[in-house]
């Protein structure tokens, strides 16, 4: 074996190096004693995880320069858009550490935020291998590495019973679409005798009805992830049992991994002799997808399930990206998961923030907060708008490209899912609007009173909020993401 190899992962390995950095530190800094308890906590565990992490997210950017490597016997490819959509995670990933490190301030939670830091790492490089691998093997690997961190993540308020409950269903839920994934796997391999990306593609299975069955498999394990309809149902609890931080974590981060890793094996591996077939099954999911999470959303009045049944919706959208299969599709997606990352992680932060403060999540809660918190209001305002597709915000240039890839294709049942889709944003824009209405245009007095938010909070919401305004203004980024995409991924 050649170790050389090793070489072309240089994300993965920068990343080990963060891991490995905050977990010495967590060893061997310097502690102090935490006040009302007899334990110590680690001393600047979060700055220290923040700044390396942010260091590492900057190191990210010069690995997108660089020809296409395939390693490891062809299981692991790495080109400049596969490290241009690491990235993007990384930037999602730096928010959400920035967001988190209030939470992780408060008992007891200080004692154990190392633990959580490392834990996201692990899940973050589990998904760096399920976005380049190009072998089931190596896919299954990642998504395991990926999945199960993260039901201790859900677990990690182990003082609220909600939190024991969601972290029970996500990993029930994790294990049932792993078990379905692998039972599509091993029909896959007992009708092709390979796990290879590229060879099951050209294999010669045209007509077999078991190979459709397999496909069909395949893509209700990863829709379990993805939380498409109807595989979505434990989406809600999950995201309102689950810290708020963690909630956030797999609202975008985790979703945005498993629908790029999504199109690889859609389109390189049942592309070639199968693609009429999924591409029907992924219309019938795309329009429940869609469609459902929309009606649900409206009855919603805990914000963290409303961001759930919203999230479940917006993962139909980005499947629109999945379903193009051409490099404008990539481009857009890619996009819209960038966009999706600022626009939903300013929702949390405005949540994260106020439950931090008060505890209150309830829609109700919220009414009247403009004359309390005037920036909080405003900054909640502006997510909602680019959430809903209203322009000039950055959200409606995302779904206007998702809808030209998609339209790209020249399909009559293309137009007819792009013209549903436009439909239901129609209807998303009542629910997303009911927040604005609460906050704006409510007479009641409101529950939460005025505060200030800690320092991190604001440098998160700033960043987001920045997002949100200069990419619906810097027509750059999209132009620079379809330049990209001109290579194969």
């Amino acid at each position: 074996m050649d170790y050389s190899q090793f070489l072309a992962m240089k994300q993965e390995i920068g990343l080990l190096v963060v891991f490995l950095l905050v977990f010495l530190y967590d060893l061997f800094a310097p502690r102090y004693a935490v006040a009302g308890s007899d334990k110590k906590a680690v001393k600047g565990i979060s700055t220290i995880t923040v700044v390396l992490f942010a260091l590492y997210t900057v190191y990210g950017f010069f690995c997108t320069v660089g020809d296409a490597q395939l390693v490891f016997g062809g299981m692991y490819s790495t080109t400049p858009v596969v490290a241009t959509i690491k990235n993007i995670l990384n930037v999602g990933v730096l928010i959400v550490l920035i967001q988190s490190m209030q939470w992780n301030a408060s008992e007891p939670q200080i004692m154990r935020r190392a633990e959580f830091y490392e834990l996201m790492l692990i899940t973050l490089f589990g998904m760096y291998l399920m976005i380049s691998a190009r072998h089931f093997l190596l896919f299954v690997i990642g998504l395991e590495a990926a999945s199960l961190p993260l039901a201790a993540m859900v677990a990690f308020d182990k003082n609220k019973y909600e939190s024991h409950e969601a972290a029970v269903k996500y990993i029930l839920t994790a294990l049932f679409s792993s078990a379905i994934f692998m039972l599509g796997l091993s029909f896959v391999y007992g009708l092709t005798g390979t796990l290879y990306f590229d060879k099951i593609a050209e294999a010669s299975v045209e007509g077999s009805g078991m190979l459709i069955v397999a496909m069909a498999f395949v893509m209700a394990g990863i829709g379990f992830k993805l939380s498409l309809v109807p595989f979505h149902l434990w989406t809600a609890d999950v995201y309102q049992g689950a810290p708020t931080s963690v909630t956030s974590y797999l609202s975008v981060i985790s979703k945005g991994a498993t629908a790029f890793a999504f199109m690889v094996v859609m389109v390189q591996v049942f592309g070639q002799f199968y693609s009429a077939a999924w591409e029907w099954m992924l219309y019938g999911l795309i329009i429940l997808t869609i469609t459902v999470g929309n009606l649900f959303a409206i009855r919603q009045r805990n914000m963290k399930r409303f961001l759930a049944f919203s999230s479940v919706s917006q993962a139909g959208y980005i499947m629109l990206g999945v379903i193009g299969a051409n490099d404008m599709s990539l481009a857009a997606m890619m996009f819209y998961i960038l966009v999706y990352i600022f626009s939903n992680l300013a929702a949390f932060g405005v949540i994260q923030s106020i439950e931090n403060k008060t505890g209150l999540v309830g829609m109700d809660s919220y009414r009247g907060l403009s004359k309390t918190n005037p920036r909080l209001a405003f900054a909640m305002m502006l997510a909602m708008f680019s959430l809903a597709g209203i322009p000039p915000f950055a959200g409606f240039f995302s779904k206007f490209f998702i809808f030209t890839g998609a339209l790209n294709v020249g399909t009559t049942a293309m137009y007819v899912l792009v013209l549903i889709a436009l439909i239901n944003t129609i209807v998303s824009l009542y629910y997303y609007l009911l927040v604005v209405k609460a906050m704006y245009i409510s007479d009641e007095e409101c529950e939460i009173a005025t505060f200030k938010s800690k320092c991190s909070e604001r440098l998160a919401l700033v960043i987001t909020v920045g997002g949100i305004i200069l990419l619906g203004i810097v027509s750059v980024v999209y132009n620079s993401l379809l330049v990209l995409t001109e290579n194969p991924v």
